[in-house]
């Protein structure tokens, strides 16, 4: 296979200050770049946590989200997150005022998953 790992996951935002309290100061990315682009009318910011960089696009006038229960768009459905305790991440989740699906298991692995959701709508798995 030509790819040896993803490199980073592109995510379009609306606010400024909402993707940033969510990514950052709940979910405990760290902002490692951040430029305004005056060309594209938007922001770009880079933010990375252990080996998973996001890129952060802030759009104010960027199309709202196809989703739940809507229906889905094509493109990224969700991120999923690794976790070794997903009853103390939701927990945690909850505490930060975050909404949190009821935890349950997969139809295909039978793992405890759930769902979380970022200020725009992006659903964020977190997968046992």
């Amino acid at each position: 296979m030509i790819f040896e790992d993803i490199h980073h996951i592109a995510i379009i935002c609306h606010d400024r200050k909402e993707t940033l309290s969510f990514y950052v100061d709940k979910l405990g990315f760290k902002i490692i770049s951040d430029y305004r682009r005056i060309e594209k009318n938007d922001e770009k910011i880079d933010v990375e946590k252990g080996n998973l960089r996001l890129e952060l696009f802030i759009k104010p006038d960027a199309p709202k989200r196809l989703s739940y229960p809507v229906g889905e768009g094509t493109g990224l459905r969700h991120l999923a997150f690794k976790v070794t305790n997903i009853e103390a991440i939701v927990e945690n989740l909850k505490a930060q005022k975050i909404r949190v699906e009821e935890i349950r298991r997969d139809d295909f692995t039978g793992e405890k998953m759930t769902f979380f959701f970022d200020p725009d709508g992006l659903p964020l798995e977190l997968h046992e």
